[in-house]
């Protein structure tokens, strides 16, 4: 079963980036290799309940177990010692991707407070775009009544692009409301 975002992709994206920047193979058209979500709670390392519940969140969220992220060395200052548990993460591909993207543009940003768009800058140079959200609420999947704690979290789309403009028209193409550039916050 395909979702409704990979059908657009092969039958409206692909053709319009082949046009708009001149690729003679549709091979040569970037497209959306995975989405990483993270919840990184440097609190968890006083209170480990807190990072049981961001996951089971995580996978209410993205329909995948999320898996505890561990910390790579001890770092003094924030009292964390190499090998505790500081996050979660799930990393989406195929089509709970696309499922979960279709998801995050026409349901859940449109629930964020004040939206006018995603910004433009949250490329990293290779294609790829992180954005973040503040709370979890914004999912309809999450029962705001049994929520003890507000969690922001990362969304990373990683893209096959050679460079940000290619990836910033994938994305638009794919219906990711990203800002017109000039327009203030």
């Amino acid at each position: 079963m395909k979702s409704r975002l990979q059908e657009k992709y092969r039958s409206e994206t692909v053709p319009a980036l082949m046009k708009r920047f001149g690729w003679k193979n549709m091979m040569a058209v970037p497209k959306l290799k995975k989405i990483t979500v993270n919840i990184g709670l440097g609190e968890a390392s006083q209170n480990a309940k807190l990072l049981d519940t961001a996951a089971v969140e995580l996978g209410q969220i993205t329909g995948q177990k999320a898996v505890i992220t561990r910390a790579k060395k001890s770092i003094a200052n924030f009292k964390i010692r190499k090998g505790m548990p500081i996050g979660c993460a799930v990393t989406l591909r195929g089509d709970y991707m696309y499922e979960f993207l279709d998801r995050l543009c026409n349901v859940v940003l449109p629930r964020v407070r004040d939206f006018r768009g995603l910004p433009q800058n949250s490329f990293d140079g290779r294609g790829n775009y992180t954005l973040g959200l503040k709370d979890q609420l914004v999912f309809p999947e999450i029962d705001y009544t049994r929520v003890d704690k507000i969690k922001g979290m990362n969304i990373t789309m990683t893209t096959s692009a050679k460079n940000d403009e290619q990836g910033r028209e994938l994305l638009k193409a794919l219906g990711v409301p990203l800002r017109e550039k000039g327009v203030a916050q």
